[in-house]
């Protein structure tokens, strides 16, 4: 997909593993390869869920499920400040991209759950009530 086509979200996301990634890279070895690599594989766990979810029809279950995804990465992201491994700065800035990014998988989740409340629930077929045939 081309960048002009891509959601918001997904862009956001995208935008967030560039700026964020090299930074976590960077993390002490004792840090790097537990929290930082957790970090990591959750960014990109996010970013393949949502470009996969674009493509499905029934996408709530999904984007309800990258909401608690997200929140892990705001409780991460904290951690690596209260360690002291990310600066007041930087801390705000990730902070701001994390809740940009929850505030569109907000929307997103109130738009679908708006499209399924209007969708009328099916009535189940009634089946023809078949009579004993005596021989």
């Amino acid at each position: 997909m081309s960048q002009g086509k891509e959601l918001p979200i997904i862009q956001k996301t995208y935008d967030l593993i560039k700026w964020y990634v090299p930074i976590l890279q960077k993390l002490p070895r004792n840090h790097r390869f537990q929290l930082g690599d957790r970090v990591i594989n959750g960014l990109y766990d996010l970013l393949e869920t949502l470009v996969v979810a674009q493509y499905q029809q029934d996408k709530l279950d999904v984007l309800q499920a990258l909401n608690s995804k997200l929140d892990v990465l705001r409780y991460q992201t904290r951690l690596l400040f209260e360690f002291n491994l990310l600066s007041t700065q930087r801390y705000t800035y990730v902070s701001e991209l994390v809740d940009g990014i929850g505030n569109d998988l907000g929307g997103w989740i109130k738009q679908q759950q708006a499209k399924q409340a209007a969708v009328p629930p099916r009535k189940p077929q009634a089946k023809p009530i078949l009579k004993p045939v005596l021989a």
